[in-house]
């Protein structure tokens, strides 16, 4: 062996069959490939001219004599198919750029760092530029230079010119690359029936930048390595991951949710997830289609997940609020005398806001306001002329429940209120086949009755604390436990404001009551408002009840009586701002840290009540919200065979917990969903179908002529962080809905006189 030369590892990765027929070595920087049958070594060429040596191809290798048979016809075999794959590519690149030789050579003289302009003027008058004349054609379609006019391309000219013909070839080149890329996406999606939503994917870009950053010879995952190594490897990532978080709850608890649902085939599965601030993790699902009647057996059921979890983690237990479940709380709490049942605050609100949505006078409003979108979705040239005259804005943006999708569309309608009336009394509506018929003349008066908008107006005033309460108590961001008290009493207070008669405000309130009883009691919402900085010091009277629910909370939550005694003492300083909770430092974060952040920063002087502190307002109250659709639960209990269900179990963990990690790491612009697309169907349906007029004219509607939607906010104001405008207090910012007006009517003034004065302005541009 040559001197200097050390042995290196063929690893697993490297896929190309000759890889094992030769040896490889690291000679300083370089790696030499040697061959295994005759000993050459090649200093150069990589594995490809080893292929080659192998086969017996003359030209950049000579042939190996002691290689047998069958190994040569494999390699010649593999050269073929890699000339196959070449001759493919090289023809779906000249399909896909369609370059001419002219324009390849201005490219390819570009890149050499050459002069464009200085190259032009020598084929000026060449057969080769009037043979490929589309090369100087301009938007209108006409040619730019005739054969006389080229002969003047000279100094500036010239050049910028020549710089706008490539950029013109480079930039249409580029898009039908892309072109190519997506519709190989699409038809991959297509092909095997997956959801459309999965490009929104948190993992979608990662997989592509993946595949891109392996060149060429990147060779896709088979069958047998998806569900077999890659599966395993994915299961031991995702356990790591759910390492990282369990090492948590031990400073911060957990809560163990119990969510039920029910599927397609009928089964009734229970689904067990564990929840922290830094993140919720799926631990299992249960079918429970037999033993739904049996509070033992759900008792029996869930004690065994509390205790897999560890009963020194958990603070409570959600679930819903059904009366079996009722009885599996108090057995639980009387069996773990350190952890609380509570019922999910989501599902309570989405209660409350069904009833809403029941009283007369509000159900006639929804449903003019459902009959406005279901003419505009059921038919494209009213929808594209809405998203122009909305600036790409939807009609309706989908809630996270069918209760309040009600709501939120309703607020939509009234964000977009002037730009609707402004679309329904142009001359472009006027011409509109669509504006003569029943649904369009029934869609004018609705949209310019002053009566409907003012109830709606009301409407959205009386629900919007409800909606801000509902994204707090199912937020992965921020644990909601230090803001639910505060919220629905903010909600409460603002129906009275709103309707100041006492017997009308009181039946919102005996909705609110009815639903919220449960909720009003729990020492936990007490104890989060009492240990939220942001509330307690804002409140000018001490109110037993929450005083009374933190020491509730201290008896069972903490076993130790010494370290009881400790907390209550402890409590005193927090009342009277003592020691570094008077610092002005924490005066001033009060209003910006999270409050579990807030103690953990300032909390030092009373580490008993501290750590108690971080423990409660660490934890969420809802066990709603965590998507469940295309994870194949069912799959698992439909297979007889053991060893495919534990696969298909893991499958389904690994599943679940990477679709709860996107939850966190998702923006909303990657969440947003195209109304009328099937994945937003179960919350908006009733909004964009479901009456017969809407099928009159289906033979003029045409999906293919729609514009896309688009994910601009110009007319809908920023996005504020809920939980700040729940601190504050400001559920109507007079302010910020006086100035969305201005830019509203500013914007309508715009778009008006532009069209009156014949300008082409379909579309605000939104950068």
């Amino acid at each position: 062996m040559a001197t200097g030369l050390e042995p290196v590892p063929i690893t697993s990765q490297k896929h190309d069959p000759a890889w094992k027929h030769c040896q490889m070595f690291k000679n300083g920087d370089r790696v030499q490939l040697k061959c295994l049958y005759c000993g050459k070594l090649f200093k150069g060429g990589g594995i490809h001219r080893i292929k080659e040596h192998l086969a017996g191809q003359k030209g950049n290798a000579s042939t190996c004599l002691r290689v047998t048979s069958d190994v040569r016809a494999m390699m010649q075999q593999s050269l073929d198919g890699v000339m196959v794959k070449k001759r493919k590519k090289q023809k779906i690149a000249e399909e896909i750029t369609g370059i001419n030789p002219v324009s390849g050579e201005i490219d390819a003289y570009v890149d050499q760092g050459g002069d464009v302009s200085s190259g032009l003027p020598m084929v000026e008058g060449s057969n080769a530029v009037e043979g490929n004349s589309g090369l100087f054609v301009n938007h209108e379609g006409m040619s730019n230079v005739s054969g006389d006019k080229r002969k003047k391309w000279r100094g500036k000219n010239s050049s910028a010119n020549a710089n706008s013909v490539v950029v013109r070839c480079v930039s249409s080149g580029a898009k039908r690359v892309n072109d190519s890329i997506f519709m190989a996406v699409g038809r991959f999606l297509y092909d095997i029936g997956a959801p459309l939503d999965a490009v929104n994917s948190v993992y979608f870009q990662p997989m592509v930048d993946a595949i891109a950053s392996g060149g060429s010879e990147v060779v896709m995952p088979c069958y047998h390595e998806i569900r077999g190594w890659i599966l395993k490897n994915s299961v031991e990532e995702v356990k790591n991951d759910i390492g990282k978080y369990t090492a948590t709850w031990g400073r911060t608890g957990c809560s163990v949710l119990v969510d039920q649902w029910s599927t397609e085939m009928g089964r009734t599965l229970l689904i067990f997830l564990a929840y922290c601030p830094e993140g919720t993790v799926f631990l299992k699902s249960v079918d429970a289609s037999g033993i739904m009647n049996s509070s033992d057996a759900l008792y029996e059921l869930t004690k065994q997940v509390v205790e897999e979890v560890g009963v020194r983690h958990v603070l409570q237990v959600i679930t819903s609020s059904e009366e079996q479940y009722i009885v599996v709380g108090r057995r639980l709490t009387d069996t773990f005398p350190t952890l609380y049942w509570t019922s999910c605050a989501a599902r309570c609100l989405d209660l409350i806001l069904e009833d809403f949505a029941k009283l007369e006078w509000i159900n006639s409003i929804i449903e003019q306001a459902r009959f406005i979108t279901r003419f505009v979705y059921n038919h494209s040239t009213v929808l594209n002329m809405v998203r122009r005259y909305t600036f790409g804005n939807d009609l309706i943006e989908p809630g996270i429940t069918r209760s309040a999708t009600n709501f939120t569309a309703l607020k939509r309608l009234v964000d977009i209120k002037h730009n609707l009336q402004t679309m329904v009394t142009s001359q472009e509506w006027l011409d509109c086949p669509h504006s003569k018929k029943s649904g369009g003349l029934e869609m004018l008066d609705i949209v310019s009755n002053q009566s409907f908008w003012s109830s709606c107006g009301l409407i959205v005033r009386l629900t919007i604390p409800l909606l801000r309460l509902l994204r707090i108590t199912g937020s992965e961001k921020r644990p909601a436990m230090g803001y639910v008290y505060a919220g629905m009493y903010r909600t409460k207070e603002t129906i009275k404001k709103e309707l100041i008669k006492r017997d009308e405000y009181m039946v919102y309130w005996n909705i609110i009551d009815h639903w919220w009883e449960q909720q009003w009691h729990l020492p936990l919402h007490a104890a989060g408002f009492f240990l939220n900085p942001k509330f307690f010091y804002s409140i000018k009277d001490e109110h037993n009840e929450f005083l009374s629910g933190m020491l509730d909370c201290i008896e069972r939550l903490v076993p130790d009586t010494v370290e009881q005694d400790n907390i209550v003492r402890e409590i005193n300083s927090y009342k009277n701002a003592t020691g570094d909770f008077g610092r002005k430092m924490a005066i001033r974060a009060k209003d910006t840290l999270p409050p579990a952040e807030w103690w953990s920063t300032y909390g030092g002087s009373c580490p008993k009540l501290s750590r108690l502190a971080i423990r409660i307002l660490s934890q969420t109250c809802s066990s709603m919200g965590y998507k469940r659709n295309q994870i194949q639960f069912e799959q698992i209990y439909e297979t007889r065979n053991c060893l495919e269900r534990q696969r298909l179990s893991d499958l389904v963990f690994v599943q679940y917990n990477l679709r709860l990690r996107q939850m966190v790491e998702k923006s909303k612009e990657q969440d947003s969903m195209d109304p009328m697309s099937f994945d937003c169907l179960s919350n908006v349906e009733d909004w964009i179908t479901g009456k017969d007029v809407l099928l009159e004219d289906y033979g003029s509607s045409n999906w293919m002529a729609l514009d896309p939607p688009s994910t601009s906010t110009m007319l809908l104001g920023p996005s504020n962080d809920v939980v700040e405008e729940l601190a504050e207090g400001n559920y109507n910012s007079l302010d910020v809905k006086l100035l969305q007006k201005m830019l509203c009517t500013l914007l309508n003034l715009v778009f008006v006189l532009a069209k009156t004065q014949g300008l082409m302005m379909t579309r605000f541009s939104t950068e």
